[in-house]
């Protein structure tokens, strides 16, 4: 493994969204096998061993009996549940700012990607530690059009086109520059890799896995709750529970 010349590892997680395309209650504390599906995503970094600390922005009114809930759920790495923004910008931004100042890398990673490899988490690190910033990603395979008052218009090349993933990872340093300029121009970008680009760092691609999915809507629910047994199987019980009692 690469020197730790960048210090620990700290895992900022956006929990605060509505989630309004799934409908119903916020998606990240509905029930997946048998924990939140917050928890469930929680847990791979809980028990990553290259992974140090966890701050988690949530909603406000959230925050003292999250943190109470999850520190009795036997999460140690826990460091912070902090109270998120208005945007999923202004919550990692919130996350970062709670991260303890021995870690020197900061991966951000979606509440609702409870399907992310421990190995892929590996990778993101790796390629930190090497280049400064990371981010997994898919190449896209599908054919990828335009289209504009229910016409389609001109086909898109997929060749260099990727669909972007969590972790992101940065080298804390860099991070904290992206949100400061974003900060002083107003900038609002959909990931933290574009903060990052708008600063002039390249970020490395790491090659994801399509299981890696964002759970965002219906069908995406129903997927995931098809596919846990199976997952939970593979990856979650060959690892000691997190729990303490």
């Amino acid at each position: 493994m690469p020197a730790r010349e960048d210090g620990e590892v700290a895992v900022l997680v956006p929990a605060a969204g509505r989630g309004t395309r799934l409908g119903g209650p916020r998606k990240q504390f509905r029930r997946l096998g048998g924990r939140t599906l917050l928890a469930q995503t929680l847990h791979v970094f809980e028990r990553h061993p290259a992974v140090q600390h966890l701050v988690v922005a949530a909603p406000a009114e959230e925050t003292t009996s999250l943190a109470a809930a999850l520190r009795a759920d036997g999460f140690t790495k826990l460091s912070a549940v902090v109270a998120g923004g208005a945007s999923r910008q202004a919550s990692v931004r919130a996350a970062l700012v709670a991260a303890p100042r021995q870690a020197g890398i900061v991966l951000v990673h979606d509440a609702v990607r409870p399907f992310v490899q421990p190995t892929h988490v590996q990778a993101v690190i790796d390629a930190v530690r090497e280049a400064g910033a990371a981010a997994l990603a898919v190449p896209v395979t599908d054919t990828v059009r335009r289209g504009h008052e229910g016409v389609f218009g001109d086909t898109i090349p997929r060749d260099h086109l990727y669909r972007m993933q969590t972790p992101q990872g940065f080298r804390r340093a860099w991070l904290e520059a992206a949100f400061a300029r974003a900060e002083a121009q107003g900038q609002v970008a959909t990931d933290d890799v574009a903060l990052v680009q708008a600063c002039g760092y390249a970020v490395r691609i790491v090659p994801g896995s399509p299981r890696n999915m964002k759970i965002t809507t219906p069908e995406d629910w129903a997927l995931a709750t098809a596919l846990w047994p199976h997952w939970e199987a593979e990856h979650v019980r060959r690892h000691p529970e997190p729990r303490n009692g």
